[in-house]
């Protein structure tokens, strides 16, 4: 059987973290199939890459001469795709920005007009992606640049500007017990149904679950792939959701109330990209969404 790259990655984030539960975490995936991915690669390399107990993880003698080896593999694949994207970018002189929710807050025409004075022929194109992919497209190429809700996976492979920093507030059927209120405490949401994003989401769905500031997880009564689904779940009355400020406004509907929530801490919107990817264009609209919503600067930061 061959091996692939994903087997690689699989195998360096283990040999890396020495912990199965750890590099679960970092690669977004259950350490059960973490586990399975681990032991396929053993079989068809029909030798054991780590030694195994109940409290560590350690490489065998073949662990340790492949992991060399797959790191280098895995850089000169990320070198030959960025070969390719860019000799198709260049042909076609599009940059494709990636966003999960409705962009608004006047950031398109802001950077569209960017691009035009900086980079006369270059064109956007903007693609909805849903929640599962926690990158906003980032990771399989299909998107240059994101409009990203944080957290995004902090592996190094990603860099990203904070533009935005908004109250998070609930949506609520209309006729909901809470619809009356003016301002929502998080206590209040305790029992209620949540809409969740998927479980592929990560740290994501775990975010606007609100279970990073409840004493006990959110009850979960559905999952959406898009902001579009869950607000079609909220009118219907299967349950609420959480988001932003910002997007509230954007998704006004009359069969949906949005309410402020007390006990939360603010969401932050950032525009992120590829960290090694250097190309002028993708800089162009990293520096314009930044003046665009935080004037000259804005929160830099670099996963890592």
């Amino acid at each position: 059987m061959d091996v692939h790259v994903r087997d690689l990655r699989y195998f360096v984030a283990v040999a890396e973290e020495l912990s199965f539960t750890r590099a679960a975490h970092r690669l977004f995936i259950a350490q059960p199939s973490l586990s399975k991915q681990i032991r396929r690669l053993e079989t068809s390399l029909q030798v054991a890459l780590f030694e195994r107990d109940h409290r560590a993880v350690a490489l065998t003698a073949a662990g340790a001469a492949l992991l060399p080896q797959a790191q280098r593999i895995i850089e000169q694949w990320a070198v030959a795709q960025s070969a390719v994207f860019d000799a198709v970018t260049a042909q076609h002189t599009t940059l494709k920005v990636g966003f999960h929710t409705r962009i608004g807050r006047g950031l398109i025409p802001h950077v569209t007009a960017r691009m035009a004075t900086s980079l006369p022929g270059w064109k956007l194109l903007f693609r909805q992606v849903p929640w599962s992919d926690p990158t906003v497209g980032l990771s399989s190429g299909e998107v240059d640049v994101a409009i990203a809700w944080l957290p995004i996976p902090d592996d190094g492979e990603y860099s990203w500007k904070v533009v935005a920093s908004e109250e998070r507030w609930v949506a609520l059927p209309a006729g909901h017990r809470l619809a009356p209120r003016t301002v929502v405490p998080l206590g209040e949401l305790a029992d209620e149904p949540f809409v969740a994003l998927p479980r592929s989401a990560g740290p994501l769905r775990e975010f606007w679950l609100g279970n990073d500031q409840r004493p006990a997880p959110a009850r979960v009564v559905a999952e959406a792939e898009t902001a579009e689904e869950s607000l079609e779940a909220v009118a219907s009355g299967l349950g609420v959701v959480l988001l932003s400020a910002g997007n509230a406004e954007i998704y006004q509907r009359d069969d949906i109330v949005y309410r402020p929530v007390t006990g939360l801490s603010p969401c932050e919107l950032a525009v992120a990209w590829r960290a090694k990817d250097d190309r002028r264009a993708v800089h162009v609209v990293v520096e314009a969404c930044t003046r665009c919503l935080c004037g000259e600067s804005g929160t830099a930061s670099s996963a890592g």
